[in-house]
């Protein structure tokens, strides 16, 4: 895995939500032998805090206190971590930036968070904001996400293979020796036969990566059918690409990647391309 990710980034409010998430990202340090920086954002508004600068100060001190347990976990797995609090109105754009500044290659954060509407949704509003800009590729943690130990999966679409996505589950799964499934999803039977030339393209590309990949061709909803997939191998990780994108500095996040995500039972690694990544 550290031919994959050399700089991780924890992205992590400390609260009940993101105990998945930081497990996650100490155990992927520790296996890769790697340093794992983490953000911490913090909630804040200039104006208000002129006004009430005792709240500023709370803050702070909660800050520093979170800070301090962060420190002592990443201790005790034996992982040099370092912590940047950073404050601003919306955590998603400090967690963002933080990601440029430190050129991660690997964002791990929470799937879901307490604030807002739309945290109740499969996916909470940060990780959203988060997946449309992230920089890197994104490791979405449930709330009792472990390190993978079982199976990897990648999802493909087959009119399109996606070949950074299926080399990157490929060279996860050789490297934590463990096998991994090829998944391509059809709306349809019609379409089976045109979709099975391309598994078995995918199939001989992961196969040189990763000799123990198998393949897997099913006919529904793509969401339905991925998790479905994922449940029926016994997968503890799910790899998946994110959407080009539309302009510059937002990426098409559509409701198949957001199911996935919230309906999975494990981690979801959502893909990021480079500028010299292609499609088959």
């Amino acid at each position: 895995m550290a031919a994959a990710f050399a700089r991780l980034l924890l992205a992590t409010e400390h609260g009940s939500y993101d105990g998945g998430a930081e497990s996650l990202a100490l155990a992927l340090a520790q296996r890769c032998g790697l340093p794992l920086a983490c953000v911490l954002p913090i909630v804040g508004n200039p104006e208000f805090e002129t006004v009430a600068p005792q709240l500023a100060e709370r803050a702070d001190a909660e800050a520093s206190l979170m800070r301090e347990q962060l420190l002592a976990m990443a201790l005790a797995a034996g992982v040099r971590l370092s912590v940047q609090v950073r404050r601003g109105p919306e955590p998603a754009a400090e967690i963002i930036e933080e990601a440029r500044l430190q050129r991660a290659d690997l964002l791990v954060v929470r799937r879901r968070g307490p604030r807002g509407v739309l945290a109740n949704l499969l996916v909470g509003e940060m990780v959203s904001q988060v997946l449309r800009s992230a920089p890197c590729s994104v490791l979405i943690a449930p709330r009792a996400a472990q390190m993978w130990s079982r199976r990897v999966m990648v999802g493909l679409d087959p009119a399109a293979v996606d070949v950074g996505t299926l080399g990157l589950a490929a060279g996860l799964a050789a490297d934590c020796g463990l096998p991994l499934q090829v998944v391509c999803v059809v709306g349809n039977e019609a379409a089976r036969s045109l979709a099975q030339p391309a598994l078995a393209t995918a199939l001989q590309q992961a196969r040189a990566v990763c000799r123990s990949a198998e393949g897997e061709l099913r006919v529904g909803p793509v969401q339905q059918e991925l998790t479905a997939a994922a449940r029926g191998c016994a997968a503890d990780l799910i790899v998946i690409g994110r959407q080009g994108r539309d302009h510059p500095g937002r990426a098409r996040i559509g409701g198949v990647t957001n199911k996935v995500i919230g309906a999975a039972d494990g981690p979801v690694l959502v893909h990021v391309h480079n500028a010299q990544e292609t499609t088959a």
